[in-house]
């Protein structure tokens, strides 16, 4: 088994074998169903993951630069990569720059790409964890591999398109990417 899927599997898998479910407070167990949407502030650097309304969910992530900022607006997620590849974008930053394939250790990608203005933005995992809490990419927005791959598979779950563990597995194992279509979209709101 790939090495890095069975690290995030293995935090993400409880002692009896269910995935784990993100910590909520009493208010927030109240909300089980519901519409899910997502919320970044680029000038705090969080994520909201929220379930009516309710945010059940916070990371710390890295957003663009002054140089290159992160979109604001209103957006949907419907496409989603698992385990991609990367190929360096046709801009200036990028000369030079050599494609790297599904799961190669210098992929900047990492577990998952989540879009929400393609081509060009997308939520993904970063090996620069120290990054995370600040301004650093190129207008995406970065997350630990760990909560790139809850947040993904979360997204998953809710927005009608579940897999196994078996699947996931199965991606990474063959080093191949998983492309997948949405069939609810998940709202995304960015702003300061």
């Amino acid at each position: 088994m790939n090495i890095l899927f069975s690290f995030l599997l293995a935090a993400l898998i409880g002692q009896d074998g269910t995935t784990a479910a993100p910590q909520l407070s009493p208010q927030q167990k109240q909300v089980v169903s519901g519409p899910i949407t997502v919320a970044v502030s680029t000038k705090k650097k969080i994520m909201e993951v929220r379930v009516a309304g309710v945010t059940t969910k916070r990371y710390t992530v890295a957003v663009g630069t002054k140089g290159h900022p992160t979109p604001n607006g209103t957006f949907v997620i419907r496409h989603i990569v698992w385990n991609p590849a990367w190929v360096p974008p046709d801009a200036k930053w990028a000369k030079g720059k050599q494609a790297t394939p599904p799961g190669h250790p210098k992929n900047p990608m990492k577990v998952v790409k989540i879009f929400f203005q393609e081509p060009d933005y997308y939520i993904h995992g970063t090996g620069d964890e120290d990054s995370l809490g600040g301004a650093a990419s190129h207008g995406c927005i970065r997350m630990s591999q760990k909560d790139a791959f809850a947040l993904g598979r979360y997204l998953m779950d809710r927005a009608g398109e579940p897999k196994s563990d078996e699947w996931y597995a199965g991606v990474f194992n063959k080093g191949v990417s998983a492309d997948i279509h949405l069939p609810k979209g998940v709202g995304l709101v960015i702003g300061p």
